[in-house]
């Protein structure tokens, strides 16, 4: 889970934001990060173009499919979308946190 999922969360909640601004405003922080991480992995040589220029275009393509369903989708409809996804993003996270330590343990004891 990123900063933009926290931030949106926030200014939801605490803000009292409606979501299409919240979600307005985290990309208002997001893409200036986004150039800079972009600029610098250019110079380092770590962008992998075989497969940035597939996403890159996939993205694009589905971020303005989705854009435009989410600005003409009731807010209460797209906040509890919003909490669907927290919600599949934290027991993913959960369960890929658990999966490793489950793991660890095992290596751990096996090397007694």
């Amino acid at each position: 889970m990123g900063g933009g999922t926290i931030l949106i969360l926030l200014l939801s909640i605490f803000a009292h934001l409606d979501q299409h601004i919240a979600q307005a405003t985290n990309l208002v922080f997001f893409i200036p990060t986004a150039i800079a991480s972009i600029i610098v992995n250019l110079k380092n040589k770590n962008i992998l173009w075989k497969e940035a220029i597939p996403i890159v275009i996939t993205g694009l393509i589905g971020a303005a499919i989705s854009s435009n369903i989410s600005s003409k989708m009731n807010v209460g409809v797209l906040r509890k979308l919003f909490g669907v996804f927290l919600l599949c993003i934290a027991i993913y996270e959960i369960y890929s946190w658990y999966k490793m330590y489950i793991k660890e343990n095992l290596r751990h004891n096996n090397n007694r």
